[in-house]
């Protein structure tokens, strides 16, 4: 009986329905089945091995059957927010494959997810500690005597410190992408986390942590409609290219799957670099040590998004007024923060970029 009535409709649904209606129905419909019933997508699937380890961190090695050309090791560090296969997200689409593929010896430094036992760490450990030991394994792996680094997003801000810190380390090439240094103009987060209203240590002292769910929402409040609703809207009218669902399908993924942020690191992110913009001015304090960017003489190459509200052009721009290096290169990408690494943009042209400076200095 019921099989029967649902027959019917289906059958006056087809014959009554005006076309326009009837597309939008069926488009609506594919998108429900899109979120409420497929399987997650498989992520960060170039083949790797675990070469080193500390606390919740893993440096990884890829592994590629394509023969390495070049002798400098390239290695990657991300942010302490979201996870770092966005750099590996899936094959065709990925930076380390892409780079793999050209000859490069790849490494990548995962920090893993923080438990409530982490909320004491504080940047001075990743700076001081995590990335300079991952460098010193990676040079040892690879038998190599010098060493090339790319940071993303805040895992580029502390990469420049921890450069600055290390000038006696053989780093080679420097590549930032999407990476604020100067936080005098930081937009819509600076009125959030203005210190008269945001009460940072209040924060920190009741979360621990700070929640990924935290961090999203103050993220995604910079364009409250495009992020909360938009990607919505743009699934329900594009649900039929299966193209643009297995994009859409990547990205939600990435952008949910969050980690804690580490309660005191978090406290010196907010403090030092928000509110008191500390590293460009040569303020900033790192386990007793004073940042210098000028000590900064590797080769650089500097990449900002055209549309980034989270690391704006002229933030990531600033670097190139305060360190030493004399191979350094500018360059503004006519994507968004997260479009730099991951969409056609990146593959056509950051991806590109970026391997072709780093050929001609990777020898």
């Amino acid at each position: 009986m019921v099989t029967s009535l649902v027959k019917d409709w289906e059958s006056v649904f087809e014959e009554t329905v005006p076309k326009e209606i009837k597309d939008s129905y069926m488009r609506l419909k594919r998108a429900s089945e899109i979120i409420a019933t497929e399987a997650e997508p498989e992520v960060g699937l170039t083949p790797k091995e675990v070469i080193w380890t500390k606390n919740k961190a893993k440096l990884y090695r890829y592994v590629s059957d394509h023969p390495t050309k070049f002798k400098t090791p390239f290695l990657m560090i991300y942010a302490l927010i979201n996870k770092p296969y966005i750099l590996d997200i899936t094959p065709g689409f990925s930076m380390v494959e892409y780079l793999l593929n050209r000859g490069f010896d790849v490494y990548l430094l995962d920090w893993g997810t923080p438990g409530e036992e982490d909320k004491h760490l504080k940047l001075d450990d990743f700076i001081l500690d995590y990335i300079p030991r991952a460098v010193k394994k990676v040079l040892k792996t690879s038998g190599a005597d010098e060493i090339s680094i790319l940071g993303y997003c805040m895992g580029g801000t502390m990469t420049s410190a921890f450069a600055a810190l290390h000038p006696e380390l053989p780093i080679k090439n420097l590549v930032f992408m999407a990476s604020p240094f100067d936080f005098e103009n930081t937009g819509l987060y600076a009125r959030f986390l203005d210190d008269r209203y945001f009460n940072l240590d209040k924060v920190v002292e009741t979360f621990g942590n700070v929640p990924p769910e935290m961090i999203d929402f103050g993220n995604k409040m910079l364009k409250p409609m495009a992020n909360f609703y938009g990607p919505y809207v743009s699934l329900i009218d594009r649900s039929q290219n299966q193209k643009f669902v297995n994009s859409w399908k990547l990205m939600q993924k990435w952008l949910s799957d969050g980690i804690p942020f580490p309660g005191e690191a978090y406290r010196q992110w907010i403090r030092d670099f928000y509110q008191q913009n500390k590293l460009i001015k040569g303020e900033l304090i790192v386990r007793g040590r004073k940042v210098d960017l000028s000590n900064i003489k590797a080769n650089l190459l500097n990449i900002s998004a055209e549309n980034d509200l989270i690391a704006m052009p002229h933030q990531v721009e600033a670097l190139m007024n305060v360190v030493s290096s004399e191979d350094k290169k500018y360059v503004c990408m006519p994507t968004g923060h997260i479009s730099v690494t991951f969409g056609p943009k990146a593959v056509s042209l950051t991806f590109p970029t970026i391997g072709d400076w780093l050929e001609e200095r990777s020898i």
